[in-house]
Protein backbone atom coordinates (compact mmCIF):
# COMPACT_ATOMS: atom_id res chain seq x y z
CA UNK A 1 0.00 0.00 0.00
CA UNK A 2 1.42 3.43 -1.23
CA UNK A 3 1.07 6.96 0.58
CA UNK A 4 1.31 8.58 -2.70
CA UNK A 5 -1.05 6.49 -4.22
CA UNK A 6 -3.64 6.95 -1.03
CA UNK A 7 -3.05 10.59 -1.33
CA UNK A 8 -3.54 11.07 -4.88
CA UNK A 9 -6.82 8.94 -4.55
CA UNK A 10 -7.86 10.69 -1.66
CA UNK A 11 -7.67 14.27 -3.22
CA UNK A 12 -9.28 13.12 -6.75
CA UNK A 13 -12.37 11.49 -4.30
CA UNK A 14 -13.10 15.48 -2.46
CA UNK A 15 -12.94 16.81 -6.09
CA UNK A 16 -15.74 14.63 -7.44
CA UNK A 17 -18.58 15.20 -4.87
CA UNK A 18 -17.76 18.93 -5.54
CA UNK A 19 -18.13 18.56 -9.82
CA UNK A 20 -21.43 16.07 -8.93
CA UNK A 21 -23.23 18.99 -6.94
CA UNK A 22 -22.24 21.55 -9.73
CA UNK A 23 -23.12 19.31 -12.07
CA UNK A 24 -26.58 18.47 -10.68
CA UNK A 25 -27.37 22.52 -9.40
CA UNK A 26 -26.19 23.59 -12.42
CA UNK A 27 -28.37 21.43 -15.18
CA UNK A 28 -26.02 22.23 -17.38
CA UNK A 29 -23.75 20.58 -19.83
CA UNK A 30 -21.39 23.28 -20.19
CA UNK A 31 -17.88 22.76 -19.25
CA UNK A 32 -18.42 18.86 -19.11
CA UNK A 33 -16.53 16.58 -21.45
CA UNK A 34 -17.92 13.05 -21.11
CA UNK A 35 -15.08 11.60 -23.40
CA UNK A 36 -12.79 12.82 -20.17
CA UNK A 37 -15.15 11.22 -18.10
CA UNK A 38 -14.76 7.83 -19.61
CA UNK A 39 -10.81 8.03 -19.60
CA UNK A 40 -11.18 8.93 -16.24
CA UNK A 41 -13.41 5.65 -15.71
CA UNK A 42 -11.19 3.69 -17.54
CA UNK A 43 -8.09 5.08 -15.44
CA UNK A 44 -9.89 3.80 -11.80
CA UNK A 45 -10.63 0.58 -14.03
CA UNK A 46 -7.31 -0.06 -14.78
CA UNK A 47 -5.83 1.23 -11.36
CA UNK A 48 -8.20 -1.74 -9.90
CA UNK A 49 -7.19 -4.22 -12.16
CA UNK A 50 -3.77 -3.62 -11.28
CA UNK A 51 -4.78 -3.72 -7.55
CA UNK A 52 -6.46 -6.98 -8.37
CA UNK A 53 -3.70 -9.11 -10.27
CA UNK A 54 -0.60 -7.85 -8.17
CA UNK A 55 -1.36 -6.33 -4.11
CA UNK A 56 -4.90 -6.62 -3.01
CA UNK A 57 -4.95 -3.83 -0.24
CA UNK A 58 -7.58 -1.65 1.09
CA UNK A 59 -6.66 1.20 -1.82
CA UNK A 60 -8.92 -0.52 -4.36
CA UNK A 61 -11.77 0.66 -2.15
CA UNK A 62 -10.55 4.17 -2.86
CA UNK A 63 -10.42 3.32 -6.62
CA UNK A 64 -13.75 2.11 -6.30
CA UNK A 65 -15.39 4.99 -4.38
CA UNK A 66 -13.65 7.36 -7.18
CA UNK A 67 -15.22 5.53 -10.30
CA UNK A 68 -18.70 5.48 -8.73
CA UNK A 69 -18.54 9.35 -8.27
CA UNK A 70 -17.50 9.92 -11.39
CA UNK A 71 -19.56 6.85 -13.16
CA UNK A 72 -22.15 9.60 -11.19
CA UNK A 73 -21.52 12.99 -12.40
CA UNK A 74 -21.36 10.73 -16.03
CA UNK A 75 -25.24 10.25 -15.46
CA UNK A 76 -25.65 13.74 -14.63
CA UNK A 77 -24.30 15.14 -17.82
CA UNK A 78 -27.01 12.76 -19.49
CA UNK A 79 -29.68 14.06 -17.72
CA UNK A 80 -28.49 17.84 -18.14
CA UNK A 81 -28.16 16.61 -22.04
CA UNK A 82 -31.83 15.89 -22.25
CA UNK A 83 -32.89 18.85 -19.99
CA UNK A 84 -31.46 20.92 -22.44
CA UNK A 85 -32.46 19.14 -25.16
CA UNK A 86 -36.01 19.78 -23.64
CA UNK A 87 -35.47 23.12 -23.07
CA UNK A 88 -34.22 24.16 -26.65
CA UNK A 89 -37.54 22.23 -28.06
CA UNK A 90 -39.54 24.09 -25.72
CA UNK A 91 -38.03 27.29 -27.24
CA UNK A 92 -38.91 25.94 -30.81
CA UNK A 93 -42.30 25.34 -29.67
CA UNK A 94 -42.75 29.27 -28.27
CA UNK A 95 -41.60 30.62 -31.46
CA UNK A 96 -43.57 28.21 -33.43
CA UNK A 97 -46.64 29.91 -31.79
CA UNK A 98 -45.28 33.20 -31.78
CA UNK A 99 -45.19 33.21 -35.51
CA UNK A 100 -47.85 30.70 -36.15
Amino acid sequence: MSIFEIVMLTCFGFAWPISIHKSWTSKSTGGKSPVFSYVIIIGYLSGLTHKWLNSRDLVMVLYGINMVMVTIDLLIYYRNRRLEAAKTIGKGLETAKLNG
